[in-house]
C-alpha cells in the first residue's frame, strides 16, 4: 500500500467537512498547479535550490499567499505559512531576491498554457500594450522614480510597469512585463548586484536605459518566438507616437492606436481635377478641413465617424531620409440620445491604423478588446499582490510583477475549466477555497488539543499508548495536508510521467 496517498480516518465532524464539495482534497489551486505542470515548468526555466525546502513548495506558497487575504509575505508567513509549507519567512524572501531565476520565462510558459485554454480556433486576437504605476516612496527602494500619472494628472513617485498581453473575444492573458525607470528623482541601487551578468542586473539595466518602444519591440519578439502571434497591436493615446507606430510596422503588426490631439503633422492630399494639393497639418486642422460637418453614422453603433487617409512620416522631420507610410485616421464622436444635449465641438477623438482598408465598425470593435488589460491592472492591484512584497531588492520587484501575471493566468485557466462567469468570480472561488483549507488546518489544532485532554484522562488505563495514539494521528493528518496542499512526491512523479 502506498501510504503517501492512502486515506486516513478522521473523527466524524472532520470527515463530514472533508466530504463537502469544496473539500481540501479538491483544492482548486492545488489542482491548477498540477494541471499546468508547474514542477516541470520550474525545472525547464532553471529554478533550482541546492538544499532546504524544495523550490516547487516555495513557489507554491509564493504564488498563492495573496489569496489568503494577507497584506504581505511577512504576515502570511506569520499566520498561515505552516499550513502549506515547512519553510519560514526567510526562505520566501530569499527566493524573491534570487538574481538568477528567470521569472519572465516562467511567466511566458504559463501564459502560453492559459492562451491554449482561452483562444478558440479562428478567433480574432490582438496584442495589447499598456502601462500602470504603483505609487511607492522610500529612499532605499531601488528603481523608484518620478512618473506622470495620467489618471490623476500629476507626477508621482513610484514604479511603472509596461505590460504586453493578448486579447481575444474569449478572454485575456498577460504575456510579458517590464519595469520602466524614469529619468528624474531616480532611487539608485543601495548595493550593487552580486553578479552584474545576472538576470536581475540585466533587467535593471533595461529598465534604466531602454525606451518603451524598445521594450515593447523586445516583448513582442519574445512572444512571437514562443509561438504567440496576433495580427493587431492595440494601445491607448499615451502610446500614439511615431516610434511606437514604427515598432508595430517593423513587427509586421497592424496598430490600432488612439491618438492625442497634439502637433504631430500628417500630409493630407486633396485631389483636384488638374492637380494634387498636399498639405501638412495636425489632427485638429484635419478635423476642421476634412471632418467637421461631414459625420457619417456607424451601423449598429451609437457613434458617428469620418475616415481620412493621410501620409505620416515615421522619422523625425529633421532626418535626411523620410519614412512615409499611409495611415487611416478614424474620427469618432458619440451620438446623443437626448434632444437637450448635443455633442460639443470638442467631443471627438481620433484613432489611427496602418490598414487603410479597415472599416470604422471593425476598427472600433477591435480597439474595444484593449479594455481587457485595464481589467487585468485593476485585478492585479486590488487582489493579486501587484508589487506588494515588502523588500528592498530589485530582484524582488521583478519577481512580483511576473508572479502577479502568473496568478492571473491561473484564474483564467480555472475560469475556463470551471465555467465561471468571469475572472473575478473565479478568483473569489479560489480565495474561499484556500481560506477554507487554512482554517481547516487551524481547526485540526483545536481538535488535537481536545483529543489530547481526553487521552490524558485515559492515561491510567492506556499508559504509554497515549503518546503512540497522538503520534499516529499527527502522522496521518500531516500526510493528508501534504497530499492536498503540498503535492506529495508520488503525485509529482505521476505528473512528469
Amino acid at each position: 500500500m502506498n501510504h503517501d496517498t492512502s486515506a486516513c480516518t478522521f473523527p466524524a465532524l472532520t470527515a463530514d467537512f472533508l466530504r463537502h464539495s469544496d473539500s481540501l482534497i479538491d483544492n482548486i489551486f492545488a489542482d491548477l498547479w498540477k494541471q499546468v505542470g508547474m514542477k516541470t515548468l520550474l525545472e525547464r526555466c532553471g529554478f533550482h535550490k541546492r538544499s532546504g525546502t524544495p523550490v516547487n513548495a516555495v513557489l507554491y506558497c509564493l504564488t498563492m499567499w495573496v489569496w489568503l487575504k494577507s497584506s504581505s509575505v511577512s504576515l502570511f508567513a506569520r499566520d498561515s505559512l505552516s499550513t502549506f509549507c515547512a519553510a519560514g519567512k526567510d526562505v520566501l524572501y530569499e527566493a524573491l531576491n534570487r538574481e538568477d531565476w528567470n521569472w519572465r520565462a516562467l511567466h511566458l510558459r504559463v501564459a502560453r498554457k492559459a492562451l491554449q485554454q482561452v483562444v478558440a480556433p479562428g478567433s480574432v486576437t490582438a496584442f495589447v500594450l499598456d502601462d500602470t504605476i504603483k505609487i511607492r516612496s522610500g529612499k532605499k527602494m531601488p528603481g523608484i522614480s518620478s512618473h506622470f500619472d495620467h489618471t490623476t494628472g500629476r507626477h508621482v513617485m513610484g514604479q511603472q510597469v509596461l505590460t504586453l498581453g493578448l486579447s481575444c473575444t474569449e478572454g485575456f492573458a498577460p504575456i510579458d512585463s517590464e519595469l520602466f525607470t524614469g529619468k528624474t528623482k531616480v532611487v539608485d541601487l543601495p548595493t550593487p548586484f552580486k553578479d552584474g551578468r545576472s538576470i536581475a542586473a540585466t533587467r535593471h539595466r533595461a529598465a534604466v536605459n531602454q525606451t518603451k518602444p524598445e521594450m515593447a519591440r523586445a516583448m513582442i519578439a519574445r512572444a512571437q518566438r514562443a509561438g504567440i502571434n496576433a495580427p493587431y497591436l492595440l494601445a491607448d493615446a499615451w502610446f500614439g507616437t511615431k516610434p511606437m507606430i514604427a515598432m508595430a510596422d517593423d513587427a509586421l503588426l497592424t496598430p490600432i492606436v488612439r491618438m492625442k490631439k497634439n502637433t504631430m503633422k500628417y500630409r493630407h492630399s486633396l485631389h483636384l481635377p488638374d492637380k494634387v494639393v498636399c498639405t501638412e497639418m495636425d489632427v485638429c486642422a484635419l478635423y476642421q478641413s476634412a471632418v467637421r460637418g461631414q459625420w457619417e453614422k456607424i451601423p449598429g453603433q451609437p457613434y458617428q465617424s469620418k475616415t481620412v487617409v493621410v501620409d505620416l512620416n515615421l522619422n523625425d522631420p529633421k532626418d535626411e531620409v523620410a519614412r512615409w507610410i499611409k495611415v487611416r485616421l478614424l474620427f469618432v464622436r458619440g451620438v446623443s440620445t437626448s434632444d437637450k444635449a448635443q455633442p460639443g465641438k470638442h467631443d471627438w477623438c481620433v484613432f489611427l491604423t496602418t490598414d487603410v482598408n479597415l472599416d470604422p465598425q471593425k476598427m472600433l470593435e477591435l480597439y474595444a478588446m484593449r479594455w481587457a488589460i485595464e481589467v487585468y491592472f485593476k485585478e492585479s492591484k486590488q487582489h493579486l499582490g501587484f508589487l506588494q512584497e515588502q523588500a528592498r531588492h530589485y530582484a524582488c520587484y521583478v519577481a512580483s510583477i511576473h508572479l502577479t501575471a502568473i496568478r492571473f493566468c491561473f484564474t483564467v485557466i480555472a475560469r475556463q475549466q470551471h465555467g465561471a462567469s468571469g475572472v473575478a468570480q473565479m478568483r473569489q472561488n479560489i480565495v474561499g477555497n484556500i481560506t477554507q483549507i487554512d482554517f481547516a488546518a487551524r481547526l485540526w489544532g483545536c481538535f488535537r488539543g481536545l483529543l489530547a485532554r481526553a487521552l490524558d484522562e485515559l492515561a491510567p488505563m492506556l499508559g504509554d499508548k497515549v503518546n503512540m495514539v497522538m503520534q499516529t494521528m499527527d502522522l496521518h493528518v500531516q500526510r493528508f495536508f501534504v497530499q492536498a496542499l503540498q503535492l506529495d512526491p508520488h503525485q509529482l512523479r505521476q505528473e512528469t510521467a
